[in-house]
């Protein structure tokens, strides 16, 4: 019975390790294609001239590694750092905004009392779970009669407000025990006392886990940006990486590695509070 169970365990980890592979190939292409020199990224996608029964010779290991295509894209393009500050600028905002919006909005749906406090919240999980497709046009129409409607508030605005922080900071704040905040009413604190120093400090890995969310979701935006910003130079980096394959292939690899990397390593420093606040949002309903 054992070794039926070592020879089931041992399947699944080498199902599971290929379909790692698999989903991490094409990542692992993008990287090692931005070490190759511009002929022979070109001589690697070189389109036409093949007969049916020819196939491609790619080569994934670059033969002679080089940082000439990073190169040219920090030094030989200034169209790209400009558009990759666009990003931060958008992002940045929506983020600190996020959770100095959300986190107070938790705090009230959780422990303050009043009436149509069900109904309110109810309201935010239909707009949470409504499709971007479906928000585009009022926000659209909001931002018009704003006045912002072509400009990075009105992509920064809406993301600031939505309803995905405060639904994932009221479920860590449902799983603290009620008798923290029971112990700092009868010390006499006020909820903005309890809130700073009570509820913060117990929730800062939901905290960590929303601003990581949040920058994964609007680093890689494509249709708001599109649909508010109409001047291009103004756009965010995302928009630009599709235009860059249009050009220079080598320069789109080591854009789309560079892109990448400001994720990759909040990620990675966080993957941690990611974790855990992703596991306690479904502790409680």
């Amino acid at each position: 019975m054992k070794k039926i169970r070592t020879i089931k365990r041992t399947i699944l980890y080498v199902l599971f390790m290929v379909i790692v592979i698999v989903y991490m190939m094409p990542l692992m292409i993008t990287f090692t294609n931005s070490f190759m020199g511009s002929r022979e990224v070109e001589s690697n996608y070189a389109i036409g001239g093949l007969g049916a029964d020819e196939y491609v010779d790619m080569d994934v290991v670059p033969q002679k590694a080089t940082v000439s295509q990073y190169a040219s894209l920090l030094f030989d393009s200034p169209v790209y750092l400009h558009m990759f500050w666009n990003s931060v600028k958008i992002v940045v905002p929506i983020v600190l905004g996020q959770i100095l919006v959300s986190a107070p909005a938790a705090y009230a749906f959780t422990v303050l009392k009043f009436r149509g406090k069900e109904g309110l919240f109810f309201l935010y999980m239909i707009v949470m779970l409504l499709p971007l497709q479906v928000t585009l046009m009022p926000n659209y129409i909001v931002a018009d009669w704003m006045g912002i409607a072509d400009s990075c508030l009105a992509v920064i605005l809406p993301g600031i407000f939505s309803p995905l922080g405060v639904f994932l900071l009221r479920q860590f704040m449902k799983s603290m025990p009620d008798a923290y905040i029971e112990a700092a009413k009868v010390d006499g604190a006020g909820h903005g006392k309890i809130f700073l120093w009570v509820v913060l400090p117990m929730v800062k890995h939901g905290i960590a886990a929303v601003a990581m969310l949040t920058l994964l979701d609007y680093w890689n935006l494509v249709d708001q940006a599109v649909i508010f910003i109409q001047n291009s130079e103004a756009r965010p980096l995302s928009i630009f990486l599709a235009k860059i394959n249009s050009g220079e292939l080598g320069m789109a690899f080591a854009g789309s590695c560079f892109y990448a990397l400001p994720v990759v390593l909040v990620l990675l420093c966080g993957q941690e509070y990611l974790k855990s606040g992703i596991a306690i949002t479904g502790l409680k309903g």
